[in-house]
């Protein structure tokens, strides 16, 4: 299904087009997926023998009042007073005696009776600080020893502020740019509701997105555009083409809107990095960041598996969830290279059926190049134009794309291609199914010049055609 379909299409049917099932993996191309402790023991820590306590207070270096040497000239005076295992009388102690330990509790002299009470309390604080802090007195007698002087985080001053000035090409730079012209899409209608992402295009309210996150609302359904200051607006659906999965909405009762700007998507490499903002699972003004993994994807996000939604994709590994739908995949300049609208998610691991887990690492975004052509003429005349050649096409069973039925008068039957033949490669693109022909018909505009390569060799020159898209 398509990334973020309030209808809830069925998973399985959103595929890398072109693909076929995969039983062993239980796998499916889906366009929608369905959506993770620190030990602080505090002042209450026991410190032990093993803490490395030891090695810090040698007893050949200093006299230990508490040492077995002090404590046996003490013993006529306070022979079997505690017992080990007992706590001091009258005070918790963090800890007991089961036998010698260099934080044991200590045998004490015989003080008069008007001032044990304070000693025993003494010795109570003392154990109970030693056990709570005992690494940080180490370390500060440690640093005595040699002459230097303990160093603590705590005590440095915050640092200065970080300033406005932010380094080119950061994903930083491009979040705080793109941020503001992103929108989260809000969408309701009599079969479903749904939430997803669109940019803004224009001044006045034009906002770009995809088919399947407005299409719920496209008769008499409700959109609220929520910007990334709190503004919100009501939207209305100027047109959509569910064949190139793009729609265009407008947004009335806000002002002072801040267009995106425009990149291409013609001159991609496959490694640069990408930035995708949106708003996965509500969380609006999400970035993310990734490469471009792939280029010239043929993936279906209809959900039908008939070629009606294949398009020729930017693959990347950028962070997309469901609510990603319709948001910016963006340059390093903070330019928009593509519109997210799909993801492949298999299955979970537990097998359900129709259950497909988060974010893999596998994202599409349809090329910003047929976006703009698309967006421009549903703003300019309401209807979006499908680039076409009309012919019937199959996948080849030695590979390529084998043309079927040709409709009388079409691009195809005007160029001269018959039934029967196979198409290798559309320009310098390598053609290896039909999908991949659908797709890359569809990247093109209407009246331009292509060159099919068959497989018996000839080279045949097609104008394409163009005809308005109607949704249903």
């Amino acid at each position: 299904m398509t990334e973020n379909d309030p209808s809830g299409h069925d998973a399985d049917k959103a595929r890398p087009a072109g693909a076929q099932p995969d039983a062993e993996q239980s796998a499916s191309w889906a366009a929608q997926p369905a959506p993770q402790q620190t030990d602080a023991t505090g002042l209450g820590g026991h410190a032990t023998p093993h803490s490395g306590a030891q090695q810090a207070y040698p007893q050949e270096q200093q006299y230990n009042p508490w040492s077995p040497h002090a404590q046996a000239q003490q013993e006529h005076q306070t022979q079997s007073q505690y017992t080990p295992g007992h706590q001091v009388p009258g005070h918790q102690t963090p800890y007991t005696q089961p036998g010698p330990s260099v934080y044991a509790v200590p045998q004490q002299r015989q003080a008069s009776k008007a001032t044990s009470g304070k000693l025993l309390a003494g010795v109570a604080a003392i154990a109970l600080v030693v056990g709570g802090v005992a690494g940080g007195t180490v370390g500060y007698l440690t640093g005595d020893a040699s002459g230097g002087s303990s160093v603590n985080a705590l005590d440095a001053p915050k640092p200065a502020q970080q300033t406005g000035n932010l380094p080119a090409g950061s994903v930083e730079a491009v979040a705080q740019k793109l941020s503001p012209s992103v929108v989260e899409l809000q969408v309701s209608g009599r079969s479903g509701a749904g939430e997803g992402s669109g940019f803004v295009l224009s001044t006045d309210g034009y906002v770009l997105t995809n088919n399947h996150v407005v299409e719920v609302a496209a008769s008499g359904g409700q959109i609220q555009a929520v910007f990334q200051d709190g503004k919100k607006g009501t939207a209305t659906v100027v047109g959509r083409d569910p064949t190139t999965d793009i729609a265009v909405v407008k947004v009335s009762g806000v002002s002072g809107l801040t267009p995106v700007e425009l990149g291409r998507s013609d001159d991609l490499r496959v490694g640069q990095p990408v930035v995708a903002i949106g708003s996965p699972f509500e969380l609006a003004g999400t970035v993310t960041a990734g490469i471009v993994s792939a280029l010239n994807r043929p993936v279906s996000a209809g959900g039908g598996g008939d070629q009606t939604t294949v398009m020729s994709a930017v693959q990347t590994d950028a962070a997309i969830n469901p609510g990603n739908s319709g948001g910016p995949l963006a340059n390093m300049a903070g330019q928009v290279i593509g519109i997210n609208s799909a993801i492949y998610s298999p299955k979970s691991a537990q097998g359900q059926s129709g259950e497909s887990g988060g974010n893999v690492g596998i994202g599409f975004a349809i090329p910003i190049d047929q976006a703009r052509r698309t967006a421009d003429d549903i703003i300019s005349t309401g209807q979006a134009k499908q680039t076409f050649i009309g012919a019937r096409v199959q996948t080849a069973p030695t590979g390529g794309a084998q043309l079927g039925e040709i409709s009388p008068g079409s691009p195809a039957e005007k160029a001269g291609l018959k039934s029967g033949d196979v198409v290798t490669k559309l320009d310098d693109r390598s053609i290896p199914n039909a999908d991949a022909l659908v797709a890359e018909i569809r990247t093109r505009a209407p009246n331009d010049k292509v060159k099919f390569s068959l497989a018996d060799g000839k080279v045949i020159e097609v104008t394409l055609g163009g005809q308005p898209i109607t949704p249903n």
